[in-house]
């Protein structure tokens, strides 16, 4: 299974706090970008699947042994939090049009990091 962007972001939160302030500025400068791409790969998937996928929030509940009160070992229930995916049916021409879009919107970004990445060179020298 993939790892959803959702799930990597406290990683990458806690692995940017060791990085230098360099390192920092130039993943600020790029984080968009990350963004975009990561649309567009999920875009991609979709035209090349014929569906997209939706993942929703969803409770689970297990049966867990458990301590009771009076020391007996029992079976208790445990909800957990969980993540559902269902297919969920797409207009072709409209991801394709929102293909595009990013893409063009990727070219932009590409640009500006690029910028962006420079004056971190300038502010931070290696």
């Amino acid at each position: 299974m993939r790892l959803s962007f959702a799930l990597l972001l406290p990683l990458v939160l806690v692995l940017s706090a060791c990085a230098t302030p360099r390192e920092r500025c130039m993943a600020d400068a790029t984080r968009e970008l990350r963004t975009i791409d990561a649309l567009i790969a999920e875009t991609e998937g979709n035209i090349a699947r014929g569906y997209a996928i939706l993942r929703e929030p969803a409770v689970r509940t297990t049966l867990v042994w458990c301590l009771a009160p009076d020391d007996r070992i029992t079976l208790c229930n445990r909800q957990e939090a969980d993540v559902r995916e269902r297919p969920v049916a797409i207009d072709r021409a409209e991801e394709r049009r929102k293909l595009a879009s990013l893409r063009e919107r990727r070219a932009e970004l590409l640009r500006e990091a690029a910028a962006a990445q420079a004056r971190c060179a300038a502010l931070h020298p290696a």
